[in-house]
């Protein structure tokens, strides 16, 4: 399902009535926890609106085991869903979980052996031979970066936490669920979700074109290797599915350095908070008049007066399409009022690109995109020097890979959307589903009738 009918619209969103001061919620909490904020929260699936493949999976027979392993939070619970048998991500120094879950002695046993590595430094990394020309060093917000091996003084949990090292740690882990759980041995199928997150944070805190991240990807490579090789010798029956969670633009500096010029950080004007003084000084409103980040989900302040609020949606949009940094803006009724896109991803509108994302509970009073090679990043900072959420392909774009024994490989040549993973590893397993965004996809060139089956 698209995030307009999931709910989960971005990280995180503006809610002017949640029940505490800060109203910046986070995707993965219960904002109603007395005494937490967006940044010191408890983890939550609250938001998610839709079941996922596991939760449809276990309505069909309660037999099937759900399992959710991840560096972050947010992907262990939106990929694990309403009702998993176990769910864990990394909480900054061990694997936690939701709100009143039994730690398994294996979730101990991970965790004992993830905190002495933690208490050990971490030595440099081997530089493969094709990585060689991307170590080349850039400076960026005050730090260099491009040549990182991952070195790590002990007890840095921050280091850690942007290493291949968690991945490692979230894949251990998952491998001993698989087998203390006895996952695909039972007469119902299974199902593991497994979030790598360091991929992420390394993308974020080095970019995605230096030595820092070709070094995780021969990581990663090598761990899913291991990975399946072990569920191999367990003798188990499995197929996989490998996808991301967006694509990444490299950070402006490092393509400024290329020769790209069009290379740009998003001016301050932008911020929604000089846009909203400007418009509060032009309509006589006193007080902050918008809510929102540079770019993205701008929300009207609840203490605008009701009579002028249409006022600044209008005046907010025409203000933001005049900056040239921006190439759309669009307003909550120009939103719902177009309809859902139904052609192929790549011939999509801005405008329904944006309609494929936009929740009016949850979204913003007007929505603002930024032109191609704008990073909404206006001045970089140690841990936070490239971002995401875009509506250009660079953003849009990521691989996604089936895989089962016996499989004749093919590409499938038609679009191919995030939302058609569910229902097509359903029809695998033969479970029915229906009211779905995405269809379903034929896996193998060889039985061009998986979807029917």
């Amino acid at each position: 399902m698209r995030p307009a009918h999931t709910g989960i619209i971005a990280n995180s969103w503006i809610d002017q009535k949640a029940p505490r001061a800060d109203k910046t919620v986070y995707c993965a909490e219960d904002e109603r926890v007395a005494g937490t904020d967006h940044d010191k929260y408890q983890p939550s699936d609250l938001h998610l609106r839709v079941p996922t493949l596991g939760d449809m999976m276990k309505r069909a027979n309660p037999a099937s085991r759900v399992v959710s392993v991840a560096g972050k939070d947010r992907a262990a619970i939106m990929m694990g869903g309403h009702n998993t048998d176990q769910i864990w991500f990394w909480g900054g120094s061990s694997f936690i979980s939701l709100a009143g879950r039994r730690q398994p002695a294996v979730v101990t046993r991970a965790n004992d052996a993830v905190g002495k590595l933690l208490a050990a430094p971490q030595a440099a990394l081997p530089l493969p031979g094709y990585c060689k020309g991307l170590s080349q060093p850039i400076s960026v917000g005050g730090q260099t970066l491009g040549t990182g091996r991952f070195e790590r003084e002990a007890g840095d949990q921050k280091a850690f936490r942007a290493s291949p090292a968690l991945d490692g740690a979230v894949f251990a882990l998952a491998a001993g669920l698989i087998q203390d759980m006895k996952l695909g041995q039972g007469n119902a199928p299974d199902l593991i979700a497994i979030g790598a997150s360091a991929t992420d944070y390394i993308g974020h805190s080095r970019g995605t074109q230096g030595a820092e991240m070709c070094i995780q990807m021969a990581q990663l490579d090598q761990m899913i290797g291991a990975f399946l090789a072990q569920l191999d010798a367990w003798g188990l029956d499995y197929e996989v599915m490998l996808t991301a969670d967006h694509g990444a633009h490299d950070m402006t500096e490092r393509q400024q350095q290329r020769a790209m010029p069009m290379e740009e950080h998003l001016d301050t004007a932008a911020a929604s908070k000089l846009v909203g003084a400007a418009i509060g000084r032009a309509l006589h409103i006193a007080g902050p008049v918008l809510l929102g980040g540079a770019e993205g989900d701008i929300y009207v302040a609840d203490t605008v007066p009701a009579a002028k609020r249409a006022a600044v949606l209008a005046e907010a949009a025409k203000r933001y399409r005049a900056l040239p940094q921006i190439a759309a803006a669009y307003t909550r009724d120009e939103i719902m009022a177009s309809r859902m896109a139904t052609t192929p991803p790549e011939t999509w509108t801005l405008l329904e690109r944006v309609r494929a994302s936009y929740d009016p509970q949850r979204s913003g009073d007007l929505i603002v995109l930024p032109r191609p090679r704008v990073t909404s990043i206006t001045a970089p900072a140690p841990y936070y020097v490239e971002t995401h959420g875009s509506p250009w392909d660079y953003d849009r774009r990521v691989p996604i890979l089936f895989w089962r024994k016996g499989l004749t490989a093919f590409e499938q040549p038609l679009s191919v959307e995030t939302v058609d993973i569910a229902p097509t590893l359903a029809a695998t397993i033969g479970l029915p589903v229906t009211g779905l965004d995405g269809r379903c996809l034929d896996l193998d060139a060889s039985a061009a009738d998986t979807c029917r089956r």
